[in-house]
């Protein structure tokens, strides 16, 4: 069985839609760039300073760059030190993003995209006024089976709020089906994974199932619904029913949804 985690990783680096990429680029830092020399030190736990005050300098432009060491300081803090964070999977994926072809786009980034989207949560609840209970399992490193379970749970439910988004204005095209597949098989993904993609992207859409996983759960919540603003365009009226609408029904305060909106570089119309 193929790892969930991994699949969302390529699956994103496949470019869902043709924004996907850059608006990770935008999240991490908008217009910088990050020299895989120096996020090496700087993830590998070896630098004096503060995360945070590091990852200001090497990130530095907009997006959670300028304050994702800060949110990651204080990740640390509530599951008992740095070491206890995945922050190797934003390492690789600031330097596959911002290292200028350093590193390969292909292949699996050790959580990084599920790294990335648990950081924005955190940043976009805190601004929001609406604290999420618990640090997502995607920014923990995973050291039980169950552990695990919950990772690859939260990493399905992500892949599936992406696939969902991406059904808002209408079924996915079989052109789009092909291209995402294709690139799938460029970047080496399994036969079995990929024939799983296909089965979930000619799938109907199924929002309940979504908000009824992440009842309860602000922080989930706002992973969802940071993943679909990576999967559409959202220039079409569905496209922004369909946000507006999983927002509210996953319980996100406006400020929260704005936040999230605001960190990938999207300006509402």
């Amino acid at each position: 069985m193929f790892n969930m985690s991994d699949l969302l990783d390529a699956f994103t680096q496949s470019g869902v839609t043709k924004s996907t990429n850059q608006r990770m680029r935008t999240a991490l830092s908008e217009g910088g760039t990050a020299p895989e020399s120096m996020l090496s030190g700087l993830f590998g736990g070896s630098s004096g300073g503060g995360l945070g005050d590091a990852l200001s300098k090497v990130l530095g432009g907009g997006g959670i760059g300028s304050t994702l060491g800060n949110v990651l300081e204080d990740a640390g803090k509530a599951v008992g030190g740095k070491r206890n964070l995945k922050v190797g999977g934003i390492g690789a994926l600031v330097g596959a993003l911002l290292g200028g072809g350093g590193r390969s786009m292909g292949g699996a980034l050790g959580g990084g995209v599920m790294a990335l989207l648990g950081a924005m949560a955190l940043s976009a609840l805190k601004k929001g006024g609406q604290p999420a209970a618990e640090v997502p399992v995607g920014l923990k490193e995973t050291k039980t089976p169950e552990e695990k379970k919950a990772l690859e749970r939260e990493a399905g439910l992500i892949f599936q709020a992406m696939i969902n988004a991406a059904k808002a204005d209408g079924q996915i095209d079989k052109s789009e089906v092909s291209r995402i597949v294709g690139k799938l098989d460029e970047m080496g993904i399994d036969t079995e994974a990929k024939k799983f993609v296909m089965a979930e992207m000619q799938k109907p859409m199924d929002t309940d199932a979504l908000v009824n996983a992440a009842a309860d759960q602000p922080g989930l919540g706002a992973q969802l619904y940071a993943a679909s603003l990576l999967a559409i365009e959202v220039d079409t009226p569905a496209e922004r029913d369909y946000l507006n609408n999983l927002g509210e029904r996953l319980g996100l305060k406006p400020a929260v949804t704005a936040a999230l909106e605001q960190t990938i570089g999207m300006k509402r119309s």
